[in-house]
């Protein structure tokens, strides 16, 4: 697995504004800094206890139920790649995908590039400037679509970029395209420079609960970035075009030397099929 995680943070911004943002639930490595040792051990042993009891929960998870026939579904066709079918989540992020519906239903993203792609990380378009620093809601400006209870990173998971909260998002939106069973939940930098890659979700300071933390396992993603973004639906078919386009040739800027393009976005009825 690769260690790209600490730069991969600043890679869902929409602005040419670094984005730090390490999840609702991380630890910091200064956390601790400027306590003295007892506090120190007090403090972490009270938080790894908080943590654990959190984990220990079962919780809602949605990103995995199929759509019903007459649902509505969005299909992205990728120019030389293929379809990407995906799930909405009207229940449960409503503005999201509100906003991605009637976006597409205006062809605002057909022809639009992916112009961002990370290997093992997320392919990220929607920006009508190919720049990453464009792109408007179908209220004209930007929109906060929360964070949607039971919805999370896994492999597939689509969401909006932001520039620093939910309510900076617009139409710019991510795709999840780690492999199954590949996720990553964060690290710190160590004093010698080196990265430190958690092991644990109790180490990272996740709350997942345990049902999560195993669909994490078997399904991969990006559980580092749950409580920063709004995620709003999930591939169900398709992931293999995710997933060849996660490893199209890029530049310094991440940004596909060849363009990866949505020929259209469709919003159609599920048949079925």
């Amino acid at each position: 697995m690769k260690i790209r995680n600490l730069k991969n943070l600043a890679a869902l911004a929409v602005s040419a504004v670094m984005l730090c943002a390490c999840g609702a639930n991380s630890v910091s490595n200064t956390s601790m800094q400027g306590k003295p040792e007892g506090e120190q051990t007090d403090a972490a042993n009270t938080a790894a206890e908080s943590t654990a009891a959190a984990n220990a929960a079962e919780g809602p998870l949605y990103n995995f139920d199929m759509p019903e026939v007459g649902e509505k579904i969005a299909v992205i066709t990728v120019k030389d790649f293929g379809e990407i079918k995906i799930k909405l989540f009207p229940e449960q992020a409503q503005k999201g995908v509100d906003n991605f519906v009637g976006l597409a239903e205006m062809n605002y993203y057909d022809e639009l590039i992916f112009h961002r792609i990370i290997p093992h990380f997320m392919n990220q378009g929607g920006d009508p400037t190919g720049t990453g620093t464009g792109g408007k809601s179908i209220w004209g400006d930007k929109f906060d679509g929360g964070i949607p209870e039971g919805l999370y990173h896994f492999s597939g998971a689509v969401a909006y970029a932001n520039s620093g909260s939910t309510a900076t998002n617009g139409s710019q939106f991510y795709i999840v395209n780690t492999d199954p069973g590949e996720f990553e939940l964060g690290g710190t930098y160590l004093e010698d420079g080196s990265i430190y890659k958690y092991q644990t979700f109790e180490e990272a300071g996740f709350t997942h609960p345990k049902n999560v933390q195993e669909m994490y396992k078997e399904k991969g993603g990006t559980p580092f970035l749950d409580g920063s973004y709004t995620v709003f639906g999930q591939v169900f078919e398709g992931m293999d075009v995710v997933r060849a386009m996660g490893q199209v040739e890029t530049d310094e800027n991440d940004k596909p030397l060849t363009q990866v393009k949505m020929e259209s976005v469709r919003i159609v009825e599920y048949t079925g099929e």
